[in-house]
């Protein structure tokens, strides 16, 4: 992989508050056009990460570069060809959706703006719309309106943080659709998300936890590094069962997923051992391949919160 061939290529970036580092050297790699899930518990430093990428927020260490620029010299070029879309809605709810897109234009400075406005308003389905308030629209319409304005100045990297939050399904399907229309475009997009189904979606992953960057490829490397084994237990009284297998060595993670729990481990032959037990005609036992949300959960028990005492 050639650096012609990233959109973003840093490392060892690195931001403290005080006494805390919330981002611990995290170095990252995103081919043009690809789609990166940046994944992570809440305060892993993911906005904090992605604020240092788009020049928001000065890195106090690290190096590399963001669209051919360098990443900590070079913000006033990203931030122009970057499209941030940030956690919360953050555009005047007393103006329309065709208003608030004028304004954004004006910001960028973009040639012919009503044209660009107009061509914004028809990709994302807001033509019929365009009169409406802000504040009178759903969260699936905020959160169109809020990736029209990110794509109007026709951005090469789109920066997305947890953009389908609050979003019912069907709004969340239609997104991903865009999202991956624009990838094929050769549109790179770094989305942050809590959603298993989501991440999936990713053609690569990366996921941090208190700053530190545990794991990334894509989602069947991902699965495959942690090395968990994974049981699916079917029977009575499952609630009980977990809590006496958490306090076995050589599980991991005993989780309930409906009328069911995955048991993991990553020593096959210590959780083999701590469930012989409890393999009765009870219960249903079925080895199976773990999946993302095992994964990570183990991953989010095995490491450090920077904020503990």
């Amino acid at each position: 992989m050639t650096r012609d061939e990233l959109a973003i290529d840093v490392q060892d970036m690195t931001k403290r508050f005080g006494d805390r580092t919330v981002v611990d050297r995290i170095g990252l790699q995103v081919r043009k056009g690809e789609i990166c899930g940046f994944l992570g518990p809440n305060g892993s430093g993911k906005t904090t990460f992605i604020r240092m990428l788009c020049g928001l927020l000065r890195a106090d260490a690290g190096r590399g570069t963001c669209l051919g620029y360098d990443v900590i010299r070079g913000s006033r070029e990203i931030k122009r060809q970057v499209g941030y879309m940030t956690q919360r809605f953050s555009f005047y709810e007393d103006l329309s959706i065709a208003e608030n897109l004028d304004f954004v234009a004006r910001m960028f400075d973009i040639p012919d703006r009503r044209n660009a406005v107009r061509l914004s308003l028809e990709r994302l389905g807001l033509l019929e719309r365009q009169q409406q308030l802000a504040g009178e629209l759903s969260g699936g319409w905020k959160q169109r309106l809020a990736l029209a304005a990110c794509l109007i100045h026709r951005p090469k990297l789109l920066l997305l943080d947890e953009p389908t939050a609050g979003v019912d399904p069907k709004a969340r399907r239609e997104f991903w659709e865009q999202i991956h229309d624009l990838a094929a475009e050769g549109l790179t997009c770094l989305i942050t998300t809590h959603y298993m189904d989501e991440a999936e979606r990713c053609h690569r992953l990366a996921y941090i936890a208190y700053g530190k960057l545990l794991t990334h490829g894509t989602v069947q490397e991902v699965i495959d590094h942690a090395g968990l084994t994974t049981w699916l237990v079917a029977g009575p009284d499952l609630h009980r069962l977990a809590t006496t297998l958490r306090a076995r060595s050589g599980v991991k993670q005993a989780v309930a997923f409906g009328n069911r729990l995955h048991v993991s481990g990553d020593d096959d032959r210590a959780l083999s051992e701590a469930i012989a037990p409890f393999k009765t005609a009870d219960y249903d036992w079925r080895r199976i391949g773990p999946g993302l949300e095992d994964v990570f959960i183990h991953l989010m028990g095995s490491s450090q919160d920077n904020f503990s005492s």
